[in-house]
């Protein structure tokens, strides 16, 4: 959600910061929910943490970080789900939250080589299911140290990699240069257009997928639900969608930015909300997808780390990335946009896997994290 224009849709945009402990509240910003982007790399002797430090940075379906990690086995990392981290409705086969798991591991794999590791995976070693995610193990990786291993040069840009939800500026196109350099990192099954009647045809297709979205009352709730408001609520629950700095912490203490008015269809809250959101499609300055042969859970893996590769070189483009895959969900109400949108972006079959937009903004802050060691299940014996 793009958070600069929802500041001004609810309480009529201007906030008063009441003084005492009120303006104190106001002012604080979270500090433990952020530490994990400075601790990275920092102090671990033991190479699978100092990996895995990085890995927990990794993009993922609304901020979820479901993964839990096992390093039990001497030299391994065994990677399970958390299914208590799903999204039921908007990922009701949990392709996307495979994809996440996809980007943790290419980001723990960077991580390892530049550490001088070679990482070999195991998928889905006890098999998998492809109608819902279990607690059978995703992945084996095995460290083995290797002088000759290549660093990856895309790690360079792990720490500046966001997800830019702001409007992108309109007058500054996305160079078809850049877009050959971006897809230059991935082996196959990457397609991106700067081509301006393409480029509409795709806002006008992001824009009425986000729309059913959130029109739709069990999937936009399952969004609403996620909402952190607050430093209190980030430090609590450091995932999810978080809404944090003066402005929020304002709205939130004088009760102008709640759940419930967010789910309130009646309210100018919701409406002023929706054309927010759209916003983010109808700016789109390019657009980027990936398509996979087939759709099984280790295609979605794969999607998954080219889409982390995706990230970080846009990153050293200089570009903001936006996932608009609300078309691609597999959910009753969306089914004539993906069938559109695979129509459009796999003519000759396949799945695709993910969808985004391109452009320019100004920078902004990092994704809370919960801490390593909340995700380590099982530590070395």
């Amino acid at each position: 959600m793009n958070r600069r224009k929802f500041i001004a849709l609810i309480g009529g945009g201007i906030v008063l910061a009441a003084g005492g402990a009120a303006g104190y509240a106001v002012t604080r910003q979270p500090t433990d929910a952020l530490k994990p982007w400075a601790n990275a790399g920092v102090s671990y002797s033991d190479p699978r943490k100092k990996a895995l430090s990085h890995a927990i940075l990794a993009p993922n379906p609304h901020n979820r970080q479901p993964w839990l990690i096992d390093l039990s086995r001497t030299d391994q990392m065994v990677l399970f789900v958390d299914t208590d981290r799903l999204l039921p409705h908007t990922d009701p086969f949990n392709r996307q939250i495979t994809i996440g798991l996809g980007c943790f591991l290419e980001l723990l794999r960077m991580a390892a080589a530049d550490d001088g590791f070679d990482v070999v995976f195991d998928l889905f070693p006890d098999g998998e299911d492809a109608t819902q995610l279990d607690q059978r193990p995703v992945a084996i990786a095995t460290f083995i140290k290797d002088r000759a291993v290549k660093r990856d040069p895309l790690f360079a840009h792990v720490f500046d990699r966001r997800s830019l939800k702001e409007p992108y500026d309109m007058a500054r196109p996305v160079a078809s240069a850049a877009l050959a350099r971006i897809e230059d990192n991935i082996q196959e099954g990457v397609g991106s257009s700067n081509d301006p009647a393409r480029v509409d045809e795709l806002r006008k297709l992001t824009h009425e997928a986000m729309r059913i979205e959130v029109e739709t009352p069990h999937t936009f709730k399952e969004s609403v639900d996620l909402f952190r408001i607050g430093h209190a609520e980030i430090e609590a629950n450091p995932d999810g969608i978080d809404f944090s700095g003066p402005l929020f912490e304002g709205m939130h203490l004088t009760g102008l930015f709640t759940r419930e008015q967010t789910l309130d269809t009646s309210s100018s809250a919701y409406a002023q909300g929706m054309d927010s959101v759209l916003e983010s499609a109808d700016t789109a300055m390019a657009h980027i997808w990936l398509v996979t042969p087939g759709n099984t859970r280790i295609d979605q893996i794969h999607a998954g780390r080219d889409w982390l590769r995706i990230n970080l070189a846009t990153t050293a483009e200089g570009l903001g990335t936006q996932p608009m895959s609300q078309a691609l969900q597999e959910y009753s109400e969306m089914a004539g946009l993906y069938e559109k949108t695979h129509a459009m972006l796999a003519p000759e079959g396949g799945t695709v896997q993910m969808l985004a937009r391109l452009g320019f903004a100004a920078p902004v802050p990092p994704s809370p994290r919960w801490p390593l060691d909340a995700k380590i299940i099982r530590n070395t014996v």
